[in-house]
């Protein structure tokens, strides 16, 4: 019985924040930290930091990617069933719906106008989740988390290297850091 409220929640959860998040997968991750983090107390802070790293690095939506990993940690494979159906349900009713009137809203003023002010809206959040995240790294006091996350943001602002070689590197550093701290322990 706990197992199906807690799926039950879990769909509820995943399919409210897929229909009301607006601006994609970084977006939906602030409200993924809110719902399970603050809210459900289902993860903590750090888990949710290596919940978006695992989002991020794995082909497909940030959404879909966190929905699975949040899936799986609470509720095994059926989880993983619940959250990714719960997450791509909204997107493809909404979808559906706009391709049957596209003509008719596709120049209109007031849709492009709404479209247009959610992009602030949206870049609002991302800043907000960039906060969070960064202070999250700050806090815990590790200088090489720090220095990993100040590198990358130079390497890709500064220097415009392919996020896609960040990930790659940070990925490796990972690896190493994994490597090194498991024969500290032994």
């Amino acid at each position: 019985m706990k197992e199906r409220k807690i799926l039950f929640q879990l769909f509820i959860s995943t399919f409210y924040l897929s229909a009301f998040t607006f601006g994609g997968g970084y977006v939906i991750v602030s409200l993924m930290k809110k719902k399970f983090v603050d809210e459900y107390h289902w993860i903590d802070e750090e888990e949710m930091l290596d919940l978006v790293a695992i989002a991020q690095s794995s082909p497909g939506p940030i959404a879909v990617n966190g929905a699975i990993v949040v899936g799986y940690k609470l509720a095994g494979w059926k989880g993983i069933v619940v959250s990714v159906l719960a997450t791509i349900l909204p997107p493809f009713f909404i979808i559906s719906i706009v391709s049957l009137c596209y003509r008719t809203f596709k120049d209109n003023l007031f849709v492009s106008l709404m479209l247009e002010g959610m992009q602030s809206g949206v870049g609002a959040v991302i800043a907000s989740v960039v906060y969070d995240m960064a202070r999250g790294i700050v806090i815990q006091k590790r200088v090489d988390h720090i220095m990993i996350m100040l590198g990358s943001f130079l390497l890709s602002y500064v220097f415009s290297i392919n996020v896609i070689f960040i990930i790659i590197g940070c990925g490796f550093i990972g690896l190493m850091q994994s490597i090194w701290e498991r024969k500290k322990e032994k």
